[in-house]
């Protein structure tokens, strides 16, 4: 087996500040190839919008320690926990070594996986064609239900005893988005929200709060008016009992978007995806932690990228957003 770059250097050393940034990593481009909006040392020769499996066997990587990552969260210490018995599962089936990362941003999660650092990872919705394009994600897997559905909305939560009853009252407020990047948190609303007669940065004042717990217990502490959220993240605060669900009151709700994606680096040896990917499909949920956590989820379901995130990328495009390091680290 190919030695893993993790050997080289201890995990606990794997910080965002000991990741280059994106834009000085490595760009040497393939020869001329298809590639659409992947980075030039990626190809796309079957046109599925994802990087190739390098051609040349000899970059094929087979390590004998696997890294996983799940996207970053307020507190990654509980999902470390949360995530160990498909961990166990994982290095089960794989029979290889498998360590938790945990990522402080999705810019050092994005360049973990570049670099060679990081093997399989879950990328938040809308940082997802961020890594699919700059580390040459492939993404393969959602969490859903036993009959295939799957899927979150963008939620927008006001105070309950604020003068917001609907869309239209926003103007005038102090909104909290999460990120530039993130699809419900930023991107969504400044797509959907013109369409009911509000524009972000136009009719209200938009703070970013940094993630969808910061911009939920902001409302409730009343430090903003309102604030479009993801609604599985605010559905597992409540049942963590992070936030009283009566101090709140919903006054916008959209269509489905895609979750979270799994993804497997784009040069790993086909044998070893063919294992990542029994991992996922076979790992019971019912009794786990992690079925706990993730309320409503039963299984592991196969998805593509240019399929599945195809209404992302149409509300990223529509909000001007080109795949570059310098978009993801805003």
């Amino acid at each position: 087996m190919a030695t893993s770059l993790f050997r080289k250097r201890p995990l606990a050393m794997l910080t965002a500040a000991s990741l280059l940034p994106l834009a000085l990593l490595s760009s040497h481009a393939y020869a001329e190839c298809e590639r659409g909006d992947l980075d030039t040392i990626y190809c796309d020769e079957n046109g599925d919008m994802v990087a190739d499996r390098p051609a040349d066997e000899s970059e094929w990587d087979n390590p004998d320690t696997l890294i996983f990552a799940y996207t970053p969260v307020e507190d990654p210490a509980i999902y470390s926990d949360i995530w160990q018995p498909f961990i166990d599962h994982l290095s089960e089936v794989t029979e290889r070594d498998v360590r938790f990362f945990a990522v402080q941003s999705n810019a050092a999660q994005v360049e973990a996986m570049r670099s060679g650092r990081l093997h399989i990872a879950g990328f938040s919705t809308g940082p997802t064609p961020f890594a699919v394009n700059l580390a040459g994600a492939v993404p393969f897997a959602l969490m859903g239900s036993d009959d295939g559905q799957f899927g979150y909305t963008l939620q927008l939560f006001t105070h309950v005893d604020s003068d917001i009853h609907e869309v239209e009252d926003l103007k005038g407020k102090r909104v909290a988005h999460t990120s530039p990047t993130s699809n419900s948190g930023n991107l969504a609303p400044r797509a959907l929200l013109p369409e009911l007669g509000i524009t972000p940065d136009e009719d209200y004042e938009v703070v970013y709060s940094g993630s969808h717990d910061q911009s939920m217990l902001g409302v409730v502490a009343q430090d903003y008016d309102a604030a479009p959220v993801a609604s599985e993240v605010v559905e597992r605060m409540a049942a963590r009992g992070l936030y009283d669900e009566e101090d709140v009151r919903l006054i916008y709700e959209s269509d489905r978007f895609p979750t979270t994606s799994y993804n497997y680096a784009h040069n790993l040896h086909p044998d070893l995806v063919e294992k990542i990917e029994e991992a996922f499909f076979s790992f019971d949920f019912v009794g786990t932690e992690l079925g706990e956590e993730f309320e409503g989820v039963e299984k592991f379901i196969p998805i593509n990228y240019q399929d599945n995130w195809q209404v992302i990328r149409t509300i990223q495009a529509a909000n001007d957003v080109s795949y570059t390091p310098e978009n993801l680290e805003e």
